[in-house]
């Protein structure tokens, strides 16, 4: 018992102590030492694509670096600003700008900020370390020795980008070189001009550096056979327009130049250039931001080693095909971007299946052969079904043009025989001789049907009056059902449940209408009668306490008189709800427009009503039934909804008359609608069939509510015959 106490306690001191070890190594992430990095940009990063790769690079190694940055980027802007008074502004307010906000590191990207550093005598700049990159040329003399300095040198290699295009290009005799005027071109240039001289005397050299834009592009335009172009860079021309090279200037000259463009470094390797032993910025970039982290980490720059940028073989693979030059001398282990994969490679899964599937249909075509056997037994078999079926059915091909086959209960239900059945496009005329109802009829049907053929499905059942033979009219119901080969249409006698539903319908319709003309006496009764008795009890109580004696018999009467009153006004109210005058001298839209301000005042909500196209010789049923489905819905999402707006929206079109009634409130479940006795739904549904309407509800839980009623507008005309 005392060892598993021990061994407890030391379990307990155990998970004690690797708790608060994770508490201390969450409050160390938590709380990482802030750095201040600057960073200072020949050129900025909107003005050059390559020193944007190079700070991006930079600023993703020092995110994963153990310190919180605090990064500051600075820009001497040479390409837009290269005047000497510029420059001068540049320097004196970064100097101002930080000289009270020490660095503890600066990151120099770009020969003029390594050279603005060396110059600079401020404490901060030369107490700071300092990493370099994007450099091209040498350290300035006064770094060189400086023990806190270290960086990345970038090498142009002109020379060898050289030696791949007269590789590809063996019949090369001349060489333009294309460059600016501007400040940050001259180094470019200064270092091709050195690395050419010693091909002078195998090739023609020209330099095109001096000249404006357009006449650049125009002799590019007309260079003679046998000539390559080698770029350097282009930040300004003989106009002092200025642009950003690798975003501007390299496409304006790969698209006018009639000869292959070679470049030095990996942003100019786009529009159509052809490539080189290339700089690659993003990796001088990374190296730049390892060799921060280490110095940031306590290392001395001086102990750090200055390395060199690598460059590679890259080319572009459209290129190439352009100019009509070959992969295979391209130098070994070169980089090819934009490379589109061979048929083989491309296709090789689909030509694998593809042969693969000719086998397997060497095998299925037996298959098919057997089965083709067995489905004509089928097919026989089922003939034999519906010879033999009790319901009529009518077996076609295609798109419902021949009968196939035709039952012996067809011919007794319609009364013709076999041989006097006609086609299906021959069948409606015999059918439905009254015109206008065989063409509502037909255009129904066809929808149907059409619908049903593309999808291969079956059709809802269509229920329709059919003519037989012996001029005789039933009831029949259609199903209609596509197969792969064969559409099978079944008629099924529904004439006596037809007049069972219709004797129904007149039974409820005589019920609708005896509750209607009750709720109409008792509305007539409580307005002309009782209210107008509580209103002359009302006015004498008035004349009573004029007369009363005391105060106290005088405040009780008025207290009467008030409740009397308001009495009288629920009265009046509940009479317009049974029985709703307005209805039947000014209109549906009028009635529902007060029914709604009505209620509004009532049960204090808000109701938005609006209307349009409502008639006013709407006929009473019609009217009628959605006044009612207006009283019971809105009273339904008032009681239900837990909300207190409420949207009623009347319309009438040309083909029918529409009620919609819409909450955002608590909703219900759709399949539970009809269901659920206290909402009415069913009630407000058998009004509108009598009227030939229908209902629709869309709800969700938490969604809201809308009851659409909608009523056809030749309802009307059926119900004036009626009246008729």
């Amino acid at each position: 018992m005392k060892y598993g106490n021990c061994c407890s306690s030391a379990a307990a001191h155990l998970s004690l102590i690797c708790f608060l070890l994770i508490l201390v190594t969450s409050a160390g992430a938590q709380l990482r030492q802030t750095r201040r990095v600057l960073i200072i940009n020949d050129l900025g990063v909107v003005s050059s694509p390559g020193f944007a790769e190079v700070d991006q690079a930079i600023f993703s190694v020092l995110q994963n670096s153990p310190y919180q940055i605090e990064l500051y980027h600075e820009s001497l802007q040479l390409i837009f600003f290269p005047d000497d008074a510029s420059q001068r502004a540049f320097r004196e307010s970064l100097i101002l700008k930080y000289s009270e906000r020490k660095p503890d590191l600066i990151i120099a990207v770009g020969s003029a900020s390594l050279r603005f550093i060396a110059e600079s005598h401020q404490p901060f700049i030369r107490e700071a370390p300092v990493i370099f990159c994007a450099i091209v040329g040498e350290i300035p003399n006064k770094l060189k020795s400086d023990l806190h300095v270290t960086g990345v040198l970038a090498k142009l290699q002109p020379e060898e980008t050289l030696k791949a295009a007269l590789q590809l290009l063996p019949g090369t005799k001349r060489v333009v070189v294309v460059g600016g005027m501007g400040k940050f071109d001259e180094k470019w240039e200064e270092v091709a001009k050195l690395a050419f001289q010693k091909y002078e005397s195998k090739l023609e050299f020209s330099y095109l550096t001096d000249l404006t834009m357009a006449d650049l592009l125009e002799r590019l335009r007309h260079l003679p056979n046998n000539t390559i172009v080698m770029h350097t860079s282009i930040s300004e021309d003989a106009a002092a327009q200025r642009f950003i090279d690798s975003a501007q200037s390299v496409p304006l000259v790969a698209a006018a130049a009639n000869a292959p463009v070679f470049v030095m470094d990996n942003v100019d390797l786009r529009a159509g250039t052809v490539g080189g032993v290339l700089v690659n910025w993003p990796d001088d970039g990374r190296v730049a931001g390892e060799m921060a982290v280490r110095v940031l980490n306590g290392e001395r720059p001086g102990d750090i080693p200055i390395e060199m940028s690598k460059g590679a073989y890259m080319f572009d693979w459209r290129a190439l095909k352009r100019w009509g030059l070959k992969e295979s001398a391209l130098p070994r282990g070169s980089i090819l971007i934009n490379r589109q994969p061979t048929v083989w490679e491309s296709y090789k899964v689909y030509i694998i299946g593809g042969i693969s599937l000719i086998l397997l249909e060497a095998l299925l075509i037996g298959a098919l052969l057997r089965q083709r056997a067995r489905t004509k037994r089928s097919e026989e078999y089922s003939r034999h079904l519906v010879l033999r079926s009790p319901v009529a059915t009518v077996v076609t091909r295609g798109s419902m043009h021949k009968n196939e086959l035709v039952n012996h209960k067809f011919t007794e239900l319609f009364g013709y025989t076999i041989e006097e059945v006609p086609d299906e496009a021959r069948w409606w005329p015999l059918a439905y001789p009254d015109e206008a109802y065989r063409e509502e009829i037909k255009s129904e049907w066809r929808r149907r049907v059409e619908s049903a053929l593309n999808q291969r499905k079956q059709i809802e059942p269509m229920e329709a009056r059919v003519r037989c033979k012996d001029g005789s009219y039933r009831h029949i119901e259609f199903h209609f059902a596509s197969f792969a080969d064969s559409n099978v249409v079944k008629f099924i006698d529904v004439t006596e449940r037809k007049a069972a539903q219709d004797a129904l319908a007149d039974v409820g319709r005589r019920l609708i209408e005896a509750h209607e003309e009750e709720r109409t006496r008792i509305g007539r009764e409580l307005h002309d009668d009782i209210n107008q008795r509580l209103a002359l009890l009302a006015v004498e109580l008035g004349g009573w306490s004029q007369d009363a004696s005391t105060n106290e018999v005088t405040e009780l009467v008025r207290q009467t008189e008030a409740r009397i009153t308001e009495i009288a006004h629920d009265v009046q109210g509940l009479s317009h709800r049974l029985h709703s005058s307005k209805l039947d001298y000014l209109g549906l839209a009028t009635a529902a427009k007060s029914f709604c301000t009505e209620l509004s005042d009532k049960t204090r909500v808000e109701i938005v009503f609006g209307h349009a196209g409502i008639p006013h010789t709407l006929s009473k049923e019609v009217s009628l039934c959605l006044f009612r489905v207006l009283q019971e819905a809105l009273q339904n999402a008032v009681k239900h909804s837990g909300v207190r707006s409420f949207t009623v929206d009347l319309r009438g079109t040309e083909e029918s008359i529409e009620l919609t009634v819409s909450d955002i409130g608590q909703g219900f479940e759709e399949q539970k609608a009809f269901t659920h006795q206290g909402l009415g739904l069913i009630s407000m549904r058998e009004r509108l069939q009598l009227v030939n309407g229908e209902l629709s509800v869309k709800s969700k839980p938490g969604a809201g509510t809308t009851i659409r009623a909608r009523v056809p507008r030749r309802s009307e005309t059926d119900c004036e015959r009626a009246v008729g």
